[in-house]
């Protein structure tokens, strides 16, 4: 896909331009299989285990997971706490750490390389000052085991993993879609709180879950996409 570059974007090819061929920056095997970073012309590329997660030519949907959250927080709560589930390309964190509102500014990345590609390798030009700001903070761990176990509760939950609900790249992360691990992210959240999810389509079924798992206020808001349907943030706040 591809949009006018907002700011963290990097700039789209012209239109009629035939794209470039990828070529592959670097390759890593992990405790949860192969990750790659490709380059193709200005833009990134993540690949994980042979499936396309995410580029660095749109991210709309990224900055709206993030602006979603903030504006369903319980007006007059100052300097909100934010975890933000998957660094990914940086859009998150980046529009995270433009945002003056933000108090703690949390990421949780299991995978190492991801983590080297934005401190010392080429994702860093995304993401080096929303990386220097003090508000930020990076941890290393499987998302999923952080919420089950963590002590500290947050503001907002910004989840963008693998490509949502319906399509997991990894098979553990159908874990956090379910009723247990959406009491883990209502655990984690402040009462009023705001989880928001990230998918690539549409989830009625998702919805059923938050509101079967006790959240209120589910909605979805779309975000129109080049071909196919739509990208979506998936919202729903913990009951005050």
């Amino acid at each position: 896909m591809s949009a006018t570059p907002a700011p963290g974007d990097l700039a789209p090819a012209p239109s009629g331009q035939v794209a470039e061929a990828p070529v592959v920056l670097d390759r890593r095997d992990g405790p949860f299989g192969e990750v790659v970073l490709r380059g193709r012309g200005e833009h990134f590329e993540i690949i994980a285990n042979g499936c396309f997660l995410m580029d660095t030519s749109d991210g709309r949907s990224e900055r709206l997971l993030v602006d979603a959250a903030l504006a369903a927080l319980p007006a007059g709560r100052r300097g909100p706490s934010v975890l933000i589930g998957g660094l990914g390309v940086g859009f998150s964190l980046v529009r995270a750490a433009e945002e003056g509102r933000w108090g703690r500014i949390v990421v949780v990345e299991r995978e190492e390389a991801i983590v080297d590609w934005h401190r010392d390798g080429p994702l860093g030009r995304i993401s080096g000052a929303a990386l220097a700001d003090r508000r930020t903070a990076i941890v290393r761990a499987d998302l999923v085991d952080h919420l089950r176990t963590a002590t500290e509760r947050y503001d907002a939950l910004c989840l963008d993993i693998d490509n949502g609900p319906d399509w997991t790249v990894t098979e553990g992360n159908t874990g956090l879609y379910s009723a247990t691990g959406l009491a883990h992210c209502r655990d984690r959240l402040h009462p009023g709180g705001v989880l928001a999810v990230w998918s690539a389509q549409p989830s009625p079924a998702f919805e059923r879950a938050l509101r079967n798992a006790g959240f209120s206020e589910v909605r979805t808001e779309e975000i129109a996409v080049a071909r196919g349907v739509p990208d979506v943030v998936h919202l729903a706040l913990r009951p005050a």
